[in-house]
């Protein structure tokens, strides 16, 4: 079985690089924001489960 070993892929373009910055930017933010949410939400419904 013989490996050929070909060219590189282009390199993306100033926009693309913006663009996928900007996803994972975007990305990061709404999964920590996630995290928060799910490491509150245990005392969240402790608390309002007390109130009634």
């Amino acid at each position: 079985m013989s490996l050929t070993i070909g060219a590189a892929p282009p390199q993306p373009s100033k926009q693309e690089l913006a663009a996928a910055e900007a996803q994972t930017m975007s990305d990061i933010k709404w999964t920590a924001a996630s995290a928060i949410v799910l490491y509150f939400s245990p005392h969240l419904v402790e608390y309002v489960s007390k109130l009634f």
